[in-house]
């Protein structure tokens, strides 16, 4: 343990970004842990906190005085702040409550405005620390005032200022790189309407759904987002490593949900939880096994009289899906990009529906080939070439429409498509290719 505490040691953490101190304590054991974040700089404490793991998050919160905490928070920016006082208050909410009453009340009523969205609201999202300046300010004024709060750390990550009119409504956004080349001893207002070029502010309202805030800066490759309220007011702003931070958050999501688990319990150290909602989804999967199952019964007897079925049922069921599972991803990537509109339904659709039928019609020919070989039997290759193109013809046709119809009822097109689809590709897998041997085999 000396040895990597010298190393931390070692090194200017004050001088060293939060995600580095991060990556170095991960490397820790338990008891090092323990030590090392002591050594961290309380000013840096509340953002190694939130750029480390979850499960990390109880060993900081235990490592350091209710002092502490109180300072690390205030240290941060507001949208973090709520993030951390958020955790905390999972953790342990007397600790909290203790936190946020230390506070100052800037600090205290900027969470509890942030507090008062959903999750889903832009809102949630938003720094509240901004460099405005009005309209009729001069030019030289603004750049004044802007390099004093910045020698003093009062605002950060600067990319655009935000300009309003005297009742705070935003009217123009301006790079940094513009405003160098303003004339200083002029207004604002005046520059704008000399300038050939075009300061319209892009905007979201804090109440809109995140995801559509996520599209917004995709769209226009933003930096920074200003977030006003219903009546134009300028409220705060979004930056781009928040963006990274959400998307993320949306990608794993919703790889969690195609696999069946649920993100918040598989990032809770709880095994009992991550198991009980994983079990869920294997309760679902196991009735689609059972429903597979009796469809194979149905044509026990035909099985019993053509052992080189039950050799080549797997082929059939695996095929169709793994091309339904290809769909399927495809098209609740593009939903979540929102590169789907309304009115490409169809066109979705068909696409995936032509490209199942052709992989089935070449896939059939190949395996069927293989089969007729295999058993000597051309008949039967010509079943599991059959009943492959129409696995395939069901995988493209569910892969493609289970998610639209899920996105139509609001519901989360990665959450039950799986069960579903492997459901529709395993049954009818099953009952066409075991049907039509037993009427034209036997």
């Amino acid at each position: 343990m000396n040895q990597l505490l010298d190393y931390l040691n070692a090194h200017e953490l004050s001088e060293m970004h939060p995600s580095d101190i991060a990556k170095i304590l991960k490397g820790f054991s338990d008891k090092e842990f323990s030590e090392a974040i002591k050594l961290v700089p309380i000013d840096l404490v509340g953002d190694v906190a939130l750029a480390l793991p979850d499960r990390f998050f109880d060993d900081v919160v235990e490592n350091l005085s209710v002092g502490d905490l109180s300072h690390a928070v205030s240290e941060l920016e507001s949208d973090d702040q709520v993030e951390f006082m958020q955790e905390l208050q999972e953790l342990d909410s007397a600790v909290a409550s203790e936190v946020f009453d230390s506070l100052h009340k800037d600090d205290q009523e900027e969470i509890e405005k942030l507090q008062t969205y959903e999750e889903d609201q832009a809102g949630a999202y938003m720094q509240l620390e901004l460099f405005t300046a009005y309209e009729h300010e001069v030019v030289q004024d603004v750049i004044k005032r802007f390099a004093k709060l910045r020698k003093e750390n009062e605002v950060e990550n600067v990319q655009n200022l935000f300009i309003t009119d005297e009742d705070k409504k935003l009217r123009y956004a301006v790079g940094l790189d513009d405003l160098l080349i303003f004339d200083f001893s002029k207004t604002i207002i005046e520059n704008i309407e000399n300038s050939e070029e075009s300061f319209e502010p892009i905007k979201a309202v804090d109440t809109e759904n995140i995801k559509e805030v996520v599209h917004t800066f995709e769209q226009y490759d933003l930096s920074v987002l200003a977030i006003v309220n219903a009546y134009g007011i300028l409220l705060g702003r979004i930056t781009s490593d928040d963006m990274y931070d959400i998307i993320n958050e949306h990608a794993t999501e919703q790889m969690y949900h195609l696999a069946g688990v649920d993100d918040e319990a598989e990032e809770d150290e709880d095994i009992f939880l991550a198991g009980r909602k994983r079990a869920t989804w294997l309760v679902l999967n196991l009735f689609t096994a059972i429903a597979a199952s009796l469809v194979i019964g149905l044509f026990s007897q035909t099985i019993e009289s053509m052992v080189s079925l039950a050799i080549l049922m797997p082929i059939v069921a695996s095929m169709g899906g793994n091309a339904g599972t290809q769909s399927l991803t495809v098209v609740v990537r593009q939903l979540a990009l929102g590169d789907i509109s309304k009115g490409d339904a169809m066109r979705i659709i068909k696409k995936e529906v032509s490209i199942a039928l052709a992989n089935g019609l070449l896939f059939a020919i190949i395996v069927g080939i293989i089969a007729a070989v295999w058993f000597d039997k051309g008949m039967l290759g010509v079943v599991i070439g059959l009943s492959m193109i129409i696995n395939l013809f069901i995988a493209g046709l569910f892969g493609a429409t289970i998610p639209l119809l899920l996105k139509r009822m609001d519901v989360d097109p990665a959450i039950g498509s799986t069960v579903i689809l492997t459901t529709a590709t395993d049954v009818i897998g099953f009952f066409s290719f075991l049907g039509l041997a037993k009427y034209i085999l036997l």
